[in-house]
């Protein structure tokens, strides 16, 4: 190790032979750390405590040039996502936030986690604007809250040994809460969820989505520490060359070697998954895409008129099939709303769709606005199996409708003064079961929209008995705003995830067709009236994701959790050693605040 009169570059007490601290001498300062503050340095206790919330604004205000590093990180993490597809950003995001939050206090690094998150969500979600853009800013900043609360985690935990791997189970846990709190959760910006196609991909057969996030985050929690380290000889390097020190010997590169290399071990590892393709039978299919008048917020426009869309497209389709352009499916598939009025209440629209399947011969999988049977006032969002000889059969109701879009918590409180809300008028009555459904041959498993973001409810239509995958969907309000390209993704993942072919529908696009291993076979243009035709594999074979479920979520959540909580427990042992080590437990303890 380098000794000299001004600085010493030592390794940390806690046995991290990565982590770089530097110990001012009397002669000279302490160099700068990464991000724009100084290592080491401890604040003079105020004459007393400010509240949180200066406190908080103190520590952006000294934090500035980190916070504009963690910003750019936040829209780099963004860009991985869809439309722009750029994935391996997502891995450098998690490796910036993990590297400047490294040996910061809580507080500090809270606030280097609000300034990453609320840029990250204000990009990601911008196809909200179709709605208004203070809808983007709220509901960002709200996001933006759990990745703060995140990196607060981050920082306090990045004092223990194996930090790197308490930080990829918080991101678990920080994607935990959120999926699920407040009011259900918004799943949307998982990091599961910008890795739909690439190496970290197969793991999802494992164990589900958190898996691949979990996989994501320590690759980039990996190259962070493997940065810190390089940094830190970086500096012995210098303090050596200035006279400072003796040169670090090559050994003291094996930190950097060695988190790097581990790094790619992580990153390559779901090349080892095997993912299950070959299906016990296949059935032939027809998605239908009739189109939408217009996009935007009023894409219904009159009555029937998206019914008659769909009612057309089907009778082209059952005319090729007459003419032998197009081979006969066994059953078709209609998007979410294909009805949007409610055909057990309108003669009208339910004589429609009995012409439509009479037309092709073979059942069809309609999506229909239903009021509710016996709760005045509510609707439904269904699935139902129109059969060309029996009519409507069974069905499937939607079981998390979207807040504030298909039903309106707090209605009587928030609509005095939020006249917005008037434009949802009925609340959507949620169903009690998973959509396991008989289309003609097919046992199949419907998931109606955001739906297929939810872990838990995907899972379990398969664990049911569904042999191929549903998605209903109807992206019209925020067509060509990169959304459906977002939710064609997630479609992608549950493929590998439960080994199943997916089927999207949606009456605008992205419609498509997705094999069991997440390839994108066939897919539509948006705002087109258009017909998928293909062959859908059908397989019974469980993944061992669906064997167990939420565990692997529960647990690496729950190991991040107790180191977070063994942070303070480490400080208070260290308090009582001696005079050096209570420097470092002091060290501690302020962190914790």
């Amino acid at each position: 190790m380098p000794s000299g009169p001004e600085t010493a570059a030592v390794s940390s007490q806690d046995g991290d032979a990565a982590t770089p601290r530097v110990i001012a001498q009397p002669s000279s300062g302490t160099p700068p750390r990464p991000g724009g503050t100084t290592a080491g340095a401890q604040e003079p206790p105020p004459a007393r405590r400010p509240g949180r919330l200066r406190r908080l604004g103190a520590a952006a205000r000294r934090l500035w040039p980190a916070s504009l590093v963690a910003a750019l990180a936040g829209v780099a993490l963004a860009l991985a996502f869809p439309p722009y597809d750029l994935w391996p950003l997502s891995v450098l995001a998690v490796a910036a936030l993990s590297f400047l939050t490294r040996g910061r206090t809580g507080r500090q690094g809270a606030w280097l986690g609000f300034a990453f998150g609320f840029p990250f969500f204000l990009v990601l979600l911008k196809w909200l604007n179709t709605i208004g853009w203070d809808v983007v800013v709220g509901l960002s900043l709200l996001q933006a809250l759990f990745l703060m609360v995140l990196g607060s985690g981050l920082a306090l935990t990045s004092r223990l040994p194996l930090w790197p791997l308490w930080a990829a189970c918080l991101w678990v846990a920080e994607e935990l809460v959120r999926d699920r709190q407040p009011l259900g959760g918004f799943p949307w910006g998982r990091l599961a969820f910008a890795n739909t196609q690439t190496p970290f991909t197969p793991l999802a057969a494992l164990g589900g989505a958190p898996l691949v996030t979990f996989a994501v985050a320590l690759c980039g929690a990996l190259l962070a520490w493997a940065g810190w380290a390089g940094w830190r000889l970086v500096a012995e390097h210098r303090a050596a060359a200035g006279g400072r020190g003796e040169r670090p010997a090559p050994r003291r590169a094996l930190p950097a070697v060695g988190a790097a290399s581990l790094a790619a071990a992580v990153g390559l590892s779901g090349y080892a998954v095997p993912v299950g393709t070959d299906a016990a039978d296949t059935v032939r299919i027809a998605v239908v895409q009739g189109n939408v008048q217009q996009p935007g917020m009023d894409f219904l426009g009159r009555p029937m008129l998206i019914l008659n869309n769909h009612v057309e497209a089907t009778e082209q389709l059952a005319a090729d099939v007459a003419a032998g352009r197009v081979e006969q499916p066994d059953l078709v598939i209609w998007p979410e709303n294909a009805s949007d009025l409610d055909p057990y209440k309108y003669p009208e629209a339910r004589q429609a769709i009995d012409r439509a399947v009479a037309a092709v011969g073979v059942p069809i999988l309609v999506g229909a606005l239903v009021d509710h049977p016996t709760k005045e006032g509510y609707v439904e969002n269904q699935g139902i199996v129109w059969d060309p000889v029996t009519g409507p059969g069974a069905s499937y109701t939607k079981q998390h409708p979207v807040p504030f879009g298909e039903y309106v918590p707090f209605r009587e409180q928030l609509s005095t003064f939020i006249s917005r809300l008037e434009r949802v008028p009925r609340d959507f009555y949620p169903g009690d079961r998973t959509g396991v459904l008989d289309v003609g041959p097919a046992r199949l498993g419907d998931v109606i929209c955001f739906e297929v973001a939810y872990d838990g409810i995907v899972r379990d239509t398969v664990n049911a008995g569904a042999r191929a995958l549903v998605i209903q969907t109807n992206n019209a309000t925020y067509g060509r705003t990169g959304q459906p390209e977002q939710q064609l993704a997630m479609s992608s993942l549950r493929a590998v995830e439960h080994g199943r072919a997916v089927v999207t529908a949606a009456p605008s696009g992205l419609s498509a067709i997705v094999a069991p291993d997440g390839t994108v076979e066939q897919v539509t243009e948006e705002f087109t009236q258009d017909v998928l035709v293909g062959e859908l594999p059908l397989r019974d074979a469980r993944t061992v994701a669906d064997r167990v479920g939420a565990a692997p979520e529960w647990a690496l959540a729950g190991l991040g959790l107790l180191a977070w909580l063994a942070v303070p427990v480490r400080a208070r042992g260290r308090t009582g050693r001696g005079r050096g080590e209570q420097g470092d437990g002091a060290a501690d303890a302020g962190a914790a605040r």
